[in-house]
């Protein structure tokens, strides 16, 4: 290696050096001097050994000198690279006892998470308190604040922040400091108080840039449902926070993360995919093309950041390579990459995604095409053996691009995987083949529907339909496999193991017979096969056609309370399909992501929103799912000054011309088809809802506080089939009396797990204890489904809660037809009759 590859000496002499210097902490001027000591040293034995006449050993000499100088250089670097901070820079201010008045811009797109959104923030000046604004060093000027999820930002707006600047944290763990460092960011501002200016900032390219990658992301939400929006919006645009936690958990278990992360492992394989789609098309050289515009052009639409295009360099380095067939091009390349990054950031050594990249290339390298040539091997054995007839080159490349591919980055990337996170992925190799093979599909698909979606709405949503069942098909085989038992695992990894597998993996790598005579690039072309396209488009129909016969409405009315957590979160589905949702709950990628489930693939606007309590948890998540899901009308119950997720709500609803009906005490709102919302009550809290259909009625106390519920126990509102418990299950609101005195057949119970405030209380369970009870802790989303005189329970999970007694139908009528394709188990959907509310009899 040191003679016939030198460039592969010094650059991984480089990257040496500056992982040295992390253990090693000298300053830059030591570690200069021991460059040129080094140096010097070097020179004069060369000088001797030539004078000499030995050859050989001066050639040894010259490149010990060079790699050795090189590792010194490296640790230079890297110590160069530690801040130092004086009055003029931000982090100068951390951790004081006083609040900072910071002026600054946006400097990339808001980072929107359920309850907060993260700004990334390039400070132009600092008020200490003093009322003059300090000018701020533009090398250490980045901050990241903590803001209020209900105002829109954008790249460039001038903004002023006040809060106290804090240090990133750090824990045993996991270090937020070094990982913020790593980005440039030395400060944080949990808790700001901003005020938008009305000046911009920044370049108008990044302008036009990002405002191109929100205009692409509001175009997803619009044409597609969630969470397929949320998983595109990951694959494409490289913005996975809209995801449920249990879907990205999910991904992780089955080690698919790859496919939603903007990595060079992501990348690597989309380049291979793009290569071999590409190459059979267009030929080789005009493959390895076109794949490479396709890169360029992916990194584009993700916004190409620091860590999109370190991803992309690392995954064309893998492209170049294989193109290629050469092992000597492929690591060069990548280690001088590699160096010439770390030179420009040498911290990036240190990141998890850096390191993921670099290895996943690696592995790509030096194992993708033996691992295809083997098994091409392996399937000519076998054919002649059993004398068979078998293409072996379509074979072998199919096996190679859904298997092979990721089992070459899999090998060098899980133990820096198992070593960082602790959790290995255990179906990963069985669910990688199952999932990648659709992949193409959902990026190409996807993202010609996002294009021509930004170009004409109805267009992208023509083609949107066509990708929507491999996007679908990604999401329920991951789901699957992470449902397995032991999909993942977790491990204690030290450091130690990842080096002795590495050097394990080097000995076979460099002592395995003939591994560069694998090195050759796939030329075959997709076959010309109509029946695979005319399968592919039955399948592609029949899965639109499942997915809306899935949607129509079943002449039962619905009612879903979605997993929302300590708050209330109601989808009303009528017999005749139209749907109302009550208030929301707090977590946007949770709701949205139920809804998107639940609703029309075709007709993703809401019939009516139903405001039935202004309070922050209640409706924290409406103002930015209305974009994804409008309503045509709203009813509205409560004081929209209540909290600051209410006027953003307002102020949305009435810049989109929604109209909007104020709640009144005893107003009715006709669902259709003889089913009711009545408001029983509404006041500056909210509003108390009774639903009624037939002889069904279930009780809402959405918005009720003390006076309500005393207004309402003066009322003969008659024995109930469904009481939903007030307030989480707050036992002043919840008494015992009036439980009683209602009668439910059915208590549902929406709460968060670990509910910080103690919810429920141990009065209102007691309550209960006699009763059918179901809780969204415990059962996830709940389904009530009634068709007037029976009534279907269905739960995400589990039976019914343990304190309860499953309600039984009356001997004396026939059971009945229980609705297709349930999840939940038996024992949660047993019908029970209900009847008149004058003559309502309860079951035995």
């Amino acid at each position: 290696m040191s003679y016939t590859r030198p460039l592969l000496g010094i650059t991984i002499s480089f990257l040496a050096g500056i992982a040295l210097a992390g253990v090693v902490d000298l300053p830059v001027d030591i570690w200069l001097t021991f460059a040129a000591i080094t140096l010097a040293i070097g020179l004069l034995w060369g000088f001797l050994v030539r004078s000499a006449e030995l050859t050989s050993l001066a050639r040894d000499v010259t490149f010990a000198t060079i790699f050795a100088v090189f590792l010194l250089l490296g640790c230079a670097r890297y110590q160069s690279a530690k801040p130092h901070f004086d009055a003029f820079d931000l982090a100068w201010y951390n951790d004081r006892d006083y609040d900072v008045l910071i002026t600054g811009y946006v400097t990339e797109l808001p980072d929107e998470r359920d309850s907060y959104v993260n700004l990334r923030v390039r400070v132009i000046a600092l008020d200490n308190g003093g009322g003059t604004d300090l000018p701020i060093n533009k090398k250490n000027n980045l901050l990241l604040a903590r803001v209020d999820p209900d105002v829109t930002y954008h790249y460039g707006d001038v903004i002023r922040l006040r809060g106290k600047l804090l240090t990133p944290p750090e824990n045993e763990d996991f270090s937020y400091r070094d990982y913020l460092a790593r980005e440039g960011i030395h400060s944080t501002m949990t808790s700001a108080e901003i005020t938008v200016l009305p000046q911009k900032a920044g370049n108008a390219f990044s302008s036009a840039m990002f405002a191109l990658k929100e205009r692409a992301l509001n175009t997803i939400y619009k044409i597609f449902p969630d969470p397929e929006a949320s998983l595109l919006a990951g694959i494409l645009l490289g913005m996975d926070n809209g995801l449920p936690s249990d879907l990205q958990q999910a991904f992780k278990d089955t080690g698919t993360s790859h496919i939603i992360a903007i990595s060079g492992f992501n990348i690597a394989i989309i380049a291979s995919i793009f290569l071999s789609l590409f190459g059979r098309l267009l030929g080789q050289r005009r493959g390895a093309f076109a794949a490479a515009l396709g890169i360029a052009f992916y990194t584009l639409l993700v916004g190409a950041d620091a860590a999109v295009v370190r991803a992309a360099v690392m995954g064309s380095i893998a492209l170049f390579a294989r193109h290629l067939g050469r092992q000597q091009d492929g690591l060069n390349t990548l280690f001088f990459v590699a160096a010439l990054m770390a030179l420009f950031n040498p911290l990036y050594l240190s990141d998890v995604g850096f390191q993921l990249s670099f290895f996943a290339t690696l592995g790509l390298i030096l194992y993708a095409s033996p691992l295809s040539e083997f098994v091409k091997l392996q399937l000519t054995k076998y054919a002649i053996r059993n004398d068979l007839y078998i293409n072996t080159e379509r074979t072998s490349s199919i096996i190679s691009d859904f298997f092979l591919l990721t089992l070459a980055a899999q090998v060098t990337t899980l133990p820096i995987m198992a070593y960082h996170f602790n959790r290995l992925s255990i179906v990963s190799f069985i669910a990688n083949p199952f999932i990648l093979p659709a992949q193409p599909a959902v990026m190409i698909l996807g993202g010609l529907a996002d294009i021509l979606g930004m170009i004409f709405i109805p267009l992208g949503q023509l083609l949107a339909f066509i990708t929507w069942p491999f996007v679908t098909y990604t999401i329920h085989l991951v789901d699957f496999f992470a449902s397995l038992p032991f999909a993942a695992i977790s491990v204690d990894f030290p450091l130690w193991a990842v080096f002795a597998w590495f050097a394990a993996l080097l000995t076979l790598t460099v002592g395995g017979p003939g591994l560069k005579d694998f090195y050759m690039t796939l030329q075959s072309r997709f076959p010309k096969i109509p029946a695979w396209a005319a399968l592919s488009a039955l399948t592609l129909l029949a899965m639109l056609i499942w997915r809306a016969a899935l949607s129509l409405p079943d002449g039962r009315l619905h009612v879903t309370f979605l997993d929302a957590g300590s708050s209330d979160a109601i989808l009303i589905q009528t017999p005749s399909g139209g749907t109302v949702l009550i208030n929301g709950g707090e977590s946007l990628s949770q709701l949205s992501s139920q809804l998107g489930q639940r609703l029309s693939l075709f007709d993703r606007e809401l019939d009516w929103l139903i405001v039935a309590s202004t309070q922050e948890n209640q409706v924290a998540a409406l103002p930015r799912l209305m974009e994804r899901y409008p309503p045509r009308e709203v009813l509205w119950s409560g004081n929209e000054q209540a909290s600051f997720p209410s006027r953003a709500l307002d102020k949305w609803l009435a810049d989109n011309s929604v109209r909007v009906t104020r709640a009144e005490a005893d107003q009715v709102l006709d669902l259709g088809d003889g089913a009711t919302l009545t408001m029983l009550t509404s006041g500056p809290r909210g509003a108390v809802l009774l639903l009624e259909y037939q002889g069904f009625r279930m009780l809402l106390p959405i918005g009720a506080d003390f006076d309500t519920l005393a207004e309402l126990q003066a009322r003969d509102l008659g024995e109930i089939n469904v009481l939903l418990l007030a307030d989480s299950g707050f036992a002043q609101l919840n008494p015992v009396d009036w439980i009683n005195s209602l009668n439910p057949q059915l208590v549902v119970l929406s709460v968060g797990a670990g509910d910080f405030r103690g919810m429920p209380d141990i009065e209102t369970m007691d309550a209960v204890a006699e009763r059918a009870l179901v809780r969204t802790d415990f059962n996830g989303w709940i389904q009530i489904i009634t068709d007037g005189t029976q009534v279907w329970i269905e739960v995400e999970r589990g039976n019914t809660a343990p304190t309860a007694t499953p309600t039984e139908p009356p001997t004396e009528e026939p059971a009945a037809t229980e609705p297709p394709a349930t999840e939940a188990p038996l024992e949660t959907q047993a019908p029970f009759e209900t009847a008149p509310p004058v003559d309502f009899t309860p079951p035995p």
